[in-house]
């Protein structure tokens, strides 16, 4: 793959998490506007996820022109802890204007810890086993 092809991927990519950052902070807005005043810094902030993680990396990635973009698999774990952190957010911020607490809410930031670590780290072990059969 060319390096004009794998800046263009990036840039979807951020665009495609700029987009969902949008329509995190516009749920967050519209669901705060009819929740009579109650708000949860976990609606507010869900945004934040995907801008921070996906948006700025992605970025990163189309600005600098890297020479290899991430292997499918290490996409698809990142962008899933991505969408778990997200979710999360969203779902414990429900939880919060709603008034109640449930238990499960403590395995959002660790399945989408475990899943960007997994992903980062599949992608190093992929890139090292590249390495060493080109040698």
């Amino acid at each position: 793959m060319n390096s004009s092809r794998l800046c263009r991927n990036a840039g979807k990519t951020a665009l495609t998490y700029l987009l969902i950052s949008l329509f995190c902070a516009l749920f967050g807005a519209i669901y705060e506007l009819f929740s009579h005043g109650v708000y949860s810094f976990y609606m507010i902030y869900a945004f934040a996820f995907p801008l921070a993680g996906g948006t700025a990396p992605f970025l990163i990635m189309a600005s600098v022109k890297v020479k290899r973009y991430p292997a499918r698999i290490s996409r698809h774990l990142y962008h899933s802890g991505i969408a778990t952190f997200t979710a999360g957010s969203l779902v414990n911020g429900v939880m919060e204007i709603y008034g109640t607490t449930n238990a499960l809410s403590v395995c959002y930031p660790i399945a989408g810890t475990a899943l960007i670590l997994g992903g980062i780290t599949t992608e190093t072990v992929l890139r090292l086993l590249r390495k060493r059969t080109i040698r």
